[in-house]
């Protein structure tokens, strides 16, 4: 009867541990700040007067 017991009560806390949500706050502000910092830095990586990618769909080199 004890064990009973013991698996009940084992079994009802893993119930109730498994239903805990955790709810984490990211400020929109804080994101909004950090997607302008990466395209700044994608901006800076490409020089000013050098061409885009190239349009060809050939391979570069073989």
């Amino acid at each position: 009867m004890r064990s009973l017991t013991v698996n009940a009560a084992l079994a009802a806390a893993l119930l109730l541990q498994g239903c805990v949500t955790i709810n984490i706050y990211f400020p929109a502000a804080a994101a909004e700040k950090a997607a302008d910092k990466i395209i700044d830095e994608v901006w800076q990586l490409k020089k000013p007067g050098e061409p885009a990618a190239p349009s060809s769909n050939a391979p570069q080199s073989r």
